[in-house]
């Protein structure tokens, strides 16, 4: 048994192996169960990186639920902190964690921020046999009775996908954000199978994370929250068609241990731009329709800032944080 497999026992996660592992082999953790957007993050940029000879082997992905990524976080400060071989798979709902002190007191500046190479646009889909046709059609239900409507999504409570319907229904005129009723899950494979089950009315998500589920008829999309609509989902409408003035794109990155050094943090920045770059990267994002976001090194530090600080005014507003 291996050190790394003896410690993931211990801590209780589930982790998964891509490939032959060695003690110099990177490791991506996904905050989340497998199947969601982190766990997508972390296995298509290890593909990449082996796939464009920037790591010789596979990289090693480790699915760390739990918190709403706090687990990892959590994980990563306090036992990984100097790690070089580490890297961390970070989106939207990492900052907005961060930004209403969910994650136990941890800040932002206890890690290094590596990048962001796409943004994922958010989706409110339900079950194929709905009788909600349209975004209309949804917004009006919660609004005649909010108890009869649950959304299920991939963050925790007051995490990003739960903006995103306090966000959508704000915007729509309701204003009673705490009626709302949200059911939040250990990733957007887990929060997709509640709709499609019919054990919750809609669910919010992205299009990267439940693509499959969308093209394979199993759930209905209502609406794109994006300012255009997506390629290759060109017949899902956005919410602003729809009368919602309402745009969240979830971008997707990476994060790494504090303790490294420049040189160590510079190796994943570097990597990360080239695996940007890539025809592979490219054909990614348009098979799931993501739209290109790349901010490396210090431009993505600034923008974790400016981030955080947004969302810490969005959830005063809708009474999420004092």
């Amino acid at each position: 048994m291996t050190k790394t497999f003896a410690a993931a026992l211990r801590a209780g996660v589930l982790m998964t192996l891509v490939g032959a592992t060695s003690a110099t082999a990177a490791e991506c953790i996904a905050p989340a169960n497998p199947g969601g957007g982190w766990d997508f993050t972390c296995r298509q940029i290890g593909r990449i990186l082996q796939e464009i000879g920037l790591e010789s082997n596979l990289v090693q992905v480790t699915n760390m639920a739990g918190a709403g990524g706090g687990v990892a976080y959590t994980h990563v400060v306090s036992e990984r902190d100097a790690d070089p071989e580490l890297i961390v798979a970070a989106s939207s709902a990492t900052t907005t964690r961060l930004a209403q002190n969910a994650f136990a007191g941890m800040t932002a500046d206890q890690v290094r921020w590596v990048g962001t190479i796409a943004g994922d646009p958010g989706v409110i889909v339900v079950g194929k046999d709905s009788p909600f046709q349209t975004l209309s059609d949804l917004i009006e239900a919660v609004k005649a009775d909010p108890s009869a409507v649950s959304f299920a999504g991939g963050s925790a409570v007051g995490g990003f996908d739960h903006l995103k319907v306090l966000m959508l229904m704000d915007r729509a005129g309701f204003e009673d954000a705490r009626a709302i009723k949200y059911i939040g899950l250990d990733g957007g494979a887990d929060a997709i199978t509640q709709t499609v089950g019919g054990f919750t009315q809609a669910m919010t998500g992205d299009i990267s994370e439940i693509q499959g589920f969308i093209r394979s008829g199993d759930v209905r999309a209502l609406a794109v929250l994006s300012d255009e609509r997506v390629s290759g989902f060109e017949d899902i409408p956005t919410a602003k068609e729809q009368g919602v003035d309402l745009v969240a794109m979830n971008w997707r990155g990476l994060y790494a241990p504090k303790g490294i050094s420049d040189e160590e943090f510079a190796r994943w920045t570097d990597a990360l731009q080239k695996v940007a770059d890539s025809d592979q990267w490219k054909q990614v994002m348009t098979e799931n329709g993501l739209s290109p976001y790349t901010l490396i090194g210090a431009d993505f530090q600034t923008f974790v800032n400016d981030n955080i600080a947004e969302i810490q005014e969005i959830s005063r507003e809708i009474g999420i944080i004092q």
